[in-house]
């Protein structure tokens, strides 16, 4: 299996990639986006400093300087890659997924995403085609700090905090470079340590098993809001003070509350969302628009649209005062400046959020098929062609939409799933339609 995604390249080190094809990518990234300089940055896990080592030979073998920014979030990677005025960064890291796995983000000129769609495909066909010629004059590995001006950028927008109790889960990973400065140190923190291995839990908040503790830290100091960072610091996820794990779409509406006081405008939001948040955007304000899932299809669409910010169901949350890019910290301290405003005028994270929920969701449902595509082909047969929808979108699986109820059904762009989800206006009629549309599923099993 190819390590080159939709998005990025990942997979697991030393199986789907290694540091041969890390060397390589290397070598033709400052040919496929005309850089003489690529910044670099990596993330804690175990292999990421012999993939930097590969990496940089690769790209200093072709003539091109390294700008090694270290230790960085992946955030941070897109601030420097603006900042610095380079066309072309990498981010070493695997994101979310386990130890195990490894992975290079790439962006262009104004941190715009290379995915499948805008050069992986190309850079994937050098890799396996052409052939290395060394440069005569190799290029250097440069140190820069991005670090610093990427502090100073976030602490624009920190708000005032002191009448919030704060627990925060840093899951070993990138938020630790950066949480207390940004945050401050007299926080209840969990997991605020690098650990490459993740002990604790694996780096990834959607899955609520990976919020439990947590979840029970929430409870136990009495907080306002719980706080849970992924591995690489790009999504942020969060807990009401009853210890409720909340959904991520939801929060695309908490930040709605803040922006949409000040300005009325575009939002973008992807196909899973739900209506609770649309309607309330829409209510607000917004002009809301559905999209593909992920990073490298969300970033163009929003600098297209010109929209004021966007939100997935993954946790990734864009902003276009953030280069239209996504940052888990720059999400966190808005939605705690809501919570702080909110927590003035007596009323709770909880209940907030539940004046949004209008309908039962289902929240992402996984089924690992060999047959996805008949599964999906089965289920817009059944509902698209027969069942007379409101609406159908089909540019990412299907969103069939009904007066009182939709699904969604996508392949995964990234891992061997197939994703539904399901949502209407009663939990009786979300069990009923749920059970229809597996039965259908699972007959491709």
């Amino acid at each position: 299996m190819s390590a080159f995604k939709a998005y990025d390249i990942r997979g697991i080190y030393n199986k789907d990639f290694d540091k041969e094809t890390v060397y390589k990518i290397g070598f033709f990234l400052p040919k496929l986006l005309k850089s003489k300089e690529v910044v670099v940055g990596r993330d804690v896990r175990t292999t990421s400093d012999e993939i930097f080592e590969a990496l940089s030979r690769g790209i200093t073998d072709s003539g091109s300087d390294v700008w090694d920014i270290g230790l960085a979030t992946t955030p941070m990677v897109y601030f420097a890659t603006v900042h610095l005025e380079s066309d072309a960064s990498v981010q070493i890291t695997a994101s979310h997924n386990p130890a195990e796995y490894n992975g290079l983000k790439i962006s262009r000129t104004k941190a715009l995403p290379v995915g499948s769609a805008t050069g992986l495909k190309e850079l994937e066909a050098m890799v396996n085609n052409e052939t290395i010629v060394v440069a005569k004059e190799k290029g250097s590995i440069l140190k820069k700090d991005a670090k610093t001006p990427y502090l100073a950028f976030l602490k624009q927008f920190a708000p005032d905090t002191s009448n919030l109790d704060i627990s925060l889960d840093l899951s070993h990973g990138m938020a630790n470079l950066l949480a207390k400065d940004v945050l401050g140190e007299h926080h209840h923190y969990l997991y605020d340590h690098f650990d490459g291995t993740f002990p604790a839990h694996e780096p990834n908040p959607l899955e609520e098993e990976n919020c439990k503790d947590l979840m029970e830290a929430v409870i136990a100091n009495k907080s306002d809001i719980g706080v849970i960072f992924d591995g690489d610091a790009d999504r942020v996820m969060f807990i009401d003070e009853k210890g409720r794990f909340l959904q991520p779409d939801y929060i695309t509406a908490v930040l709605g509350n803040h922006y949409l006081k000040k300005e009325k405008g575009n939002v973008l939001v992807d196909i899973r969302t739900s209506r609770s948040t649309t309607e309330y955007l829409a209510k607000h304000g917004a002009n809301v628009h559905i999209w593909k899932v992920g990073h490298a299809f969300a970033k163009i669409k929003l600098r297209d649209i010109k929209a004021i910010f966007g939100g997935e169901l993954a946790g990734h949350y864009y902003f276009r005062d953030f280069f239209n890019c996504d940052s888990g910290f720059l999400a966190a301290l808005i939605v705690l400046g809501v919570v702080s405003d909110l927590k003035k005028q007596g009323i709770t994270l909880s209940c907030f959020i539940d004046t949004i929920i209008a309908y039962a969701n289902s929240g992402e449902i996984n089924f690992k098929l060999e047959e996805k595509d008949k599964a999906m082909q089965a289920l817009y047969t059944e509902y698209a062609e027969n069942a007379k929808p409101d609406k159908v979108l089909d540019f990412d699986g299907y969103r069939i939409e009904f007066p009182t109820w939709w699904f969604n059904v996508r392949k995964s762009n990234t891992e061997p799933y197939l994703r539904l989800v399901v949502e209407a206006k009663t939990n009786e009629e979300l069990e009923e339609r749920k059970k229809a549309l597996t039965a259908i599923i699972k007959q491709f099993n």
